[in-house]
């Protein structure tokens, strides 16, 4: 656990925290675990797992000839548009304002772990990617362990 820290401390001093470069929201990470000749997919990350990012369609609307969407899509449209109405205030994308409204009802300690964790599993993953062979199952396992934490926030 002591690893887990020393890792939110590095997340902090990368250029990740400056950047704002985000997670995308838990509900939309899928992971890719390998193990045993076998491949499976979850939202449940696993040890050694390949986070994929998941965006769902918005709809096959143009085949009837008709636009038709659902509400959710429709709520999601609207959301955007607001984000970018609000960008010359705020200065977030709109993917920046969606993770600040989902966070929004968060207590403060809540928002400043997620903050510390985002930081931290983009800095590992970076890690990981250029140095595949090298890295050790103790960092797979410390990678493992903040997605847990991420996941079960809501971040």
């Amino acid at each position: 656990m002591r690893s887990i820290h020393f890792f939110l401390l590095l997340g902090m001093s990368t250029p990740y925290a400056a950047a704002q470069s985000q997670l995308p929201a838990p509900d939309r990470i899928i992971y890719k675990c390998q193990g045993k000749g076998t491949v499976s997919y979850s939202d449940e990350p696993c040890v050694g797992a390949e986070r994929l990012d998941v965006v769902p369609t918005r709809g096959a609307d143009r085949l009837s000839g008709s636009r038709r969407i659902g509400a959710d899509v429709a709520n999601e449209i609207r959301a955007e548009q607001f984000a970018h109405a609000l960008k010359p205030l705020t200065g977030m994308t709109p993917s920046q304002f969606a993770t600040a409204s989902r966070r929004q009802y968060m207590d403060a300690s809540s928002q400043s772990e997620c903050r510390q964790l985002e930081a931290a599993i983009l800095t590992i993953e970076q890690l990981e990617r250029r140095s595949r062979a090298a890295v050790t199952e103790s960092v797979r396992q410390d990678l493992f362990l903040l997605r847990k934490r991420y996941k079960k926030l809501a971040c």
